[in-house]
């Protein structure tokens, strides 16, 4: 895996830089966000993991991830932030973060996440490349306007594809994709798409689906709707009126 790690702090970047090695990481650190932009724009399509700290000199955190997510829509974001406010990493995933994690953190629960989300991410590289995608094999999940590929990763809405999916937005559509109508709550949805505990920040499905959404209306119309006081369903049944 080659990981790019942005942290202004050198003290936490040597201390992960061990654990980094320990896992035959080739990890790369940058300590401001200008540096880090810049390094990331050298090698866009070969990064495999990115953390991000949201404090940092030169640019700030959520610019970068913003500047990040626009060289590369799927290379995933880890957040490593301080600060204690739920808007403020609410606003980080909104920005393109696929995950966060609060200081102090523990190096191994770091190195978990890390691998929870490229395992996901891996996915998506297992197509061969002499077949077109779209034809490796049949669709895992499919209804009258919607169809979804899990080996390689594609979904296509009135046969468009939407694009740009990143590992956690893909299994979160998955998911509720495979239940049509079936009103899943927020709680549901981080039990059955992220690996580990979240601790009731239910405000993380919020901000994938805010993502989700706006993919998915760049391919036709929002198939994701909303049960006010409850959580969240798949219903294509509408594509036929838009």
């Amino acid at each position: 895996m080659k990981l790019l790690m942005i942290e202004d702090n050198k003290s936490v970047s040597e201390m992960m830089a061990m654990f980094f090695k320990k896992e035959k990481w080739d990890a790369h650190f940058a300590y401001d966000g200008n540096e880090a932009v810049e390094m990331f724009n050298e090698d866009v399509d070969g990064w495999d993991m990115v953390t991000l700290d949201l404090n940092l000199p030169g640019k700030d955190g959520m610019q970068v991830s913003a500047d990040i997510r626009k060289a590369s829509p799927t290379v995933p974001i880890i957040m490593l932030t301080a600060r204690d406010s739920e808007s403020d990493q609410v606003l980080g995933l909104e920005m393109g973060a696929d995950d966060y994690v609060t200081k102090p953190f523990s190096p191994i629960t770091l190195i978990a996440r890390i691998k929870a989300l490229h395992r996901r991410a891996d996915l998506a590289k297992t197509t061969p490349a002499d077949q077109p995608a779209s034809t490796v094999s049949s669709f895992d999940v499919q209804t009258d306007h919607f169809k979804l590929n899990t080996k390689t990763r594609e979904a296509y809405l009135a046969d468009k594809q939407i694009q740009d999916l990143t590992p956690k937005e893909f299994d979160l559509l998955k998911t509720l994709a495979q239940k049509p109508r079936q009103v899943f709550s927020r709680e549901q949805l981080l039990q059955l798409v992220w690996d580990y505990e979240y601790y009731g920040d239910e405000r993380t499905v919020d901000a994938h689906i805010k993502k989700l959404r706006q993919k998915i209306e760049k391919a036709g119309p929002q198939i994701i709707q909303t049960v006010w006081g409850v959580g969240y369903k798949f219903d294509d049944s509408g594509v036929d009126a838009q």
